[in-house]
């Protein structure tokens, strides 16, 4: 059974997807400094997915340009939202296979990387996903509202029956 911080991220990926789907790509890629466009964004989540999960977690690195132009502390930059989109999904399609073999344990482990153990476990990387998502899709809707769009979500979508509470199998 999946674990329940993956339903959890599985949710939250739902939910920037509803924050992005239905933008133009012009709109995509306006930036209001000192925010990034939402494009770049899409990318960047992409990046730390790639890094975190197939990087960290199997040792591909699927798009290499991905992990170069958008990395965390990389420059700006308006990429164009349909080639941001496929990079996304094809890693986030990638990443599902190995983050539905995740365990409690496995999670408590920390992350091996190039032969040698960092700070974090497995667990505080799905974590740190989780809740980047989160300040992107707030980051994006705000850019939505600056250029104009209505019909805007404005509260977290069904959770309750998407992904609820569940505690952990023992």
């Amino acid at each position: 059974m999946t674990h329940p911080l993956v339903s959890q991220l599985h949710f939250t990926r739902s939910e920037f997807w509803r924050a992005v789907k239905g933008i133009s790509d012009e709109d995509a890629r306006q930036r209001f400094l000192p925010m990034n466009c939402i494009s770049w964004n899409v990318g960047h989540l992409a990046w730390q997915e790639q890094r975190y999960f197939l990087y960290y977690g199997e040792g591909p690195m699927l798009l290499p340009e991905i992990d170069k132009e958008f990395a965390y502390g990389a420059p700006a930059s308006r990429p164009l939202l349909k080639e941001m989109v496929t990079a996304w999904r094809t890693i986030t399609a990638a990443a599902d296979p190995w983050l539905d073999t995740l365990t409690s344990d496995i999670l408590s482990r920390n992350v091996i990387s190039n032969g040698k153990p960092l700070v974090r476990r497995y667990g505080d990387l799905l974590q740190r996903v989780i809740y980047h998502y989160w300040y992107h899709i707030g980051e994006s809707m705000a850019i939505r509202q600056l250029l104009g769009h209505e019909r805007l979500g404005v509260f977290v979508g069904n959770i309750d029956d998407k992904a609820p509470y569940r505690p952990e199998a023992r």
